[in-house]
């Protein structure tokens, strides 16, 4: 049986990273595709430069977008630090996309095949710690008396599988919808086009982070989705980062009227 420590080594460090531990805010940021960082046991998964660079790796610009919410707002973010080729932590154990075989254009051989044992030990070293990471800081909120309200931070490529996306900003939701409609109330007459469940929907498997921990404990939820052309460099970071707070805190005031 591999083992979790047959993926990461100590030195490598722990799955989840924690910025601003201690914020005060009612916002807790999730970045599930921050990082293109391979443990060095997957080596390349057979991809080239070009690939490991690219969207399909990480939400480029994701991070940086959320560590300036994770100011703005005074707000804790956990966020995953591997790729999600090894593991999609927006994913299941049991779903196809945790572990893809393919990614838009790209074939991976590197996850073609996984035996069981190989994709348990992807699953306690990357998805496992990850969540309970989440789910132990709720805890700690909720103990403490903190308001949680979830928001998980992602990008977008601009064009996909040869069709270009004029959205900008999505703003998705599971079954509950207050947090996005909120939102997207206040995000009319704005500088950006701004829409709901799109480029994704739920019904594509992408708010399994918001079923885990949003929907039970009817915390308030979103997940955000950013045009990654967008957020290229630290001027647009800046620039979304200030126009998502500004939503947040709006809609944050609406549903708890």
């Amino acid at each position: 049986m591999l083992l979790r420590s047959d993926i990461l080594t100590a030195a490598e460090g722990e799955a989840a990273g924690v910025d601003n531990p201690q914020g005060v805010g009612a916002v807790l940021l999730i970045c599930e595709h921050a990082s293109r960082r391979l443990p060095a046991s997957v080596g390349d998964l057979g991809l080239d430069a070009e690939a490991l660079s690219s969207h399909i790796a990480w939400d480029p610009g994701a991070l940086a977008v959320a560590e300036a919410l994770s100011v703005k707002l005074d707000a804790t973010l956990i966020h995953q630090r591997f790729s999600r080729l090894v593991y999609d932590c927006n994913r299941p154990p049991e779903a196809p996309g945790a572990m893809p075989e393919v990614s838009e254009i790209y074939e991976i051989p590197g996850n073609r095949d996984l035996s069981p044992a190989e994709r348990y030990a992807r699953t306690a070293a990357l998805y496992v710690p990850f969540h309970d990471k989440v789910a132990a800081t709720i805890a700690e909120r909720t103990e403490r008396g903190q308001q949680t309200v979830l928001v998980t931070v992602h990008s977008f490529t601009p064009v996909y599988l040869g069709k270009p996306r004029a959205v900008e900003i999505g703003i998705l939701h599971d079954t509950d919808r207050r947090l996005a409609d909120a939102m997207l109330d206040a995000a009319e007459g704005g500088p950006f086009r701004v829409e709901r469940n799109v480029p994704y929907g739920p019904e594509d498997g992408v708010t399994h982070t918001l079923r885990l921990h949003g929907l039970p404990q009817g915390h308030l939820n979103v997940m955000i989705e950013v045009r990654n052309d967008l957020i290229a460099d630290a001027v647009g970071q800046g620039v979304v980062a200030d126009y998502l707070a500004g939503l947040i805190r709006a809609a944050i005031g609406v549903c708890q009227q």
